[in-house]
C-alpha cells in the first residue's frame, strides 16, 4: 500500500531513499534546510569504494588523536571550545576501538559496503546519471616501509572479512598512476571501485529524477517531529506538514531530531574540508588517490582535482579555518609534480559521525512511523544507494539483505 512518505535531508542518502521509495509507489516529499546537496555529500572525495570495512576507531587510534591533535600539519584537530563537547564522544570512540570492537565492526561495515557498487549500478542503470559514475580503483599509496607497515591491522581486518585488495610495488604504482612522483614504494589498491566524477551533479541529479517522476522537494527545516498514530507532525518556521511516515536523513543535524523522540544518538561531527585546484589538472590522475602518510586524497572530478582531508572536531557553529586543508598544497605538488595548486573554491561540511563508524539504520524506538537513517561517516557515498535499498526494504516489511540488529537506533 502505498504511503505519503517525508525525508528529511536532500543529500545522498536522503535521496537516494526518495528514489527507492518511488520505486516502490509512494508519494515521496524531499525536504532539506537548504538546496539539494549542499551538505556532506557535496564536498566528498567522489568514491565508491566497494568493500569498504576498516573502521575508524581502530586498536591504538586514541594515542593517534592525541599526537595529531598536537601537531601543525595533522590531519585532525579539535578546537579547544569544543573539547568538553567532544570529550564523551571520544571516550565511546576509544572503548570502540579494543580489537574485538574494531573486528565486530568492520564485518558489519562489510554487509553493507559488499552491496555497494551492484546498488550503484541498479539505481543509475537506465538513467541520466550514468554519466556521473565510472568504474575506477582505490588506490593509497605510502613512501616509508614504517608507514605501510601500520596498515598490517586493517589489512588483518580486510583479510578477515574478505575484502579484496592488491598490494603494489614503485613500478606497480607508476603504471596505475603515472603522473604521481616516482617517490611511492607501497600500495593499497581495492579495483572493484567507483568514482563519482562530481558529486554535487549527481545527486542533484537524483533530485531532479525523483521530481520528474512525480516527487516533490521543498526547502523547509524541520524543527520538532510530532509522531502520532498513524502519523507524524513536521514543525519548522515554514509551517507545518503531516505525513504517513518519515526517513530522518538529515546528516549531522540528524541529533536533535531523534533526541525528541526519545532516541539518545550520540552522534557528532567530523568537519571536513577540500580545495578545488585548476580545471587544467583534472586529467592527471585517473582515479581518487590517497596519501597514506599525510592522510589526504587527490580525487580527480569532471571541474579539476579536489584535496581533500582534515577530521576538525568543532560542532556545527564555528567558522571554518582553511589554513591547515591550505598547508597540504606543498605535500599534493610534491605528490603530483605537474599539478597546478591555483584554488578554484575551498569548502567545509560535515560528517555525520557516531564512535563506531556504523550508520542508524532502523525505526525510532518510539515509533514505527519514523525510520532513521543517519551517521555514514566517511562512507556516505558508498553506501548511498545500498541505504537506499535498505530503507524502502523496512518500510515495506520486506527481509533486509543484512541482519539490521547492528544498526539499530537503541544500541548505545
Amino acid at each position: 500500500m502505498s504511503s505519503k512518505i517525508i525525508v528529511i535531508g536532500a543529500g545522498v542518502i536522503g535521496a537516494a531513499s526518495a528514489l527507492s521509495l518511488q520505486a516502490d509507489g509512494h508519494h515521496v516529499t524531499l525536504l532539506d534546510r537548504e538546496a539539494p546537496c549542499a551538505g556532506a555529500s557535496f564536498g566528498n572525495a567522489g568514491a565508491i569504494v566497494n568493500g569498504s570495512c576498516v573502521p575508524t576507531a581502530m586498536p591504538g587510534i586514541i594515542f593517534d588523536v592525541m599526537r595529531m591533535a598536537v601537531q601543525p600539519l595533522s590531519p585532525l584537530s579539535i578546537r579547544p571550545e569544543y573539547f568538553h563537547r567532544i570529550l564523551p564522544w571520544l571516550l565511546r570512540f576509544s572503548w570502540q576501538s579494543r580489537p574485538a570492537a574494531a573486528s565486530k565492526n568492520a564485518s558489519h561495515l562489510r554487509a553493507l559496503t559488499k552491496h555497494a557498487v551492484d546498488y550503484w549500478r541498479q539505481l543509475v542503470d537506465e538513467t541520466a546519471l550514468t554519466a556521473f559514475v565510472e568504474e575506477a580503483g582505490w588506490l593509497k599509496v605510502y613512501e616509508e616501509e614504517a608507514s605501510f607497515a601500520a596498515t598490517a591491522k586493517a589489512r588483518k581486518l580486510m583479510d578477515e572479512t574478505g575484502t579484496s585488495y592488491e598490494v603494489l610495488g614503485r613500478s606497480e604504482i607508476n603504471d596505475f598512476e603515472p603522473n604521481l612522483a616516482p617517490i611511492f614504494n607501497f600500495g593499497l589498491y581495492q579495483k572493484d571501485c567507483l568514482r563519482i566524477v562530481n558529486p554535487h551533479k549527481l545527486v542533484k541529479g537524483m533530485v531532479d529524477l525523483m521530481l520528474s517522476r512525480g516527487g516533490r522537494f521543498r526547502q523547509f527545516e524541520v524543527d520538532r517531529l510530532q509522531p502520532e498514530a498513524n502519523k507524524v507532525n513536521l514543525s519548522g518556521s515554514a509551517g507545518t506538514i503531516t505525513a504517513d511516515k518519515v526517513i530522518v536523513a538529515a546528516g549531522a543535524w540528524s541529533r536533535s531530531l531523534a533526541e525528541q523522540l526519545g532516541d539518545n544518538v550520540p552522534l557528532d561531527t567530523e568537519r571536513g574540508y577540500h580545495l578545488m585546484l585548476s580545471e587544467s589538472t583534472r586529467d592527471l590522475l585517473n582515479a581518487p588517490v590517497v596519501n597514506g602518510e599525510s592522510s589526504f586524497v587527490l580525487s580527480p572530478m569532471d571541474t579539476g582535482i579536489r584535496l581533500s582531508s582534515q577530521i576538525e572536531f568543532g560542532g556545527l557553529l564555528a567558522a571554518p579555518d582553511y589554513s591547515r586543508v591550505r598547508s597540504l598544497l606543498p605535500l599534493a605538488k610534491r605528490m603530483l609534480p605537474t599539478l597546478d595548486t591555483h584554488e578554484q573554491s575551498a569548502w567545509m561540511g560535515f560528517r555525520p559521525s557516531l564512535p563506531d563508524s556504523l550508520p542508524v539504520l532502523g525505526f525510532s524506538t518510539n515509533s514505527e512511523n519514523v525510520l532513521y537513517a543517519f551517521g555514514h561517516q566517511h562512507l556516505g557515498m558508498t553506501m548511498g544507494a545500498v541505504t537506499g535499498k535498505l530503507v524502502s526494504d523496512l518500510i515495506a516489511g520486506r527481509d533486509p539483505i543484512t541482519d539490521m540488529m547492528p544498526f539499530r537506533p537503541s544500541r548505545f
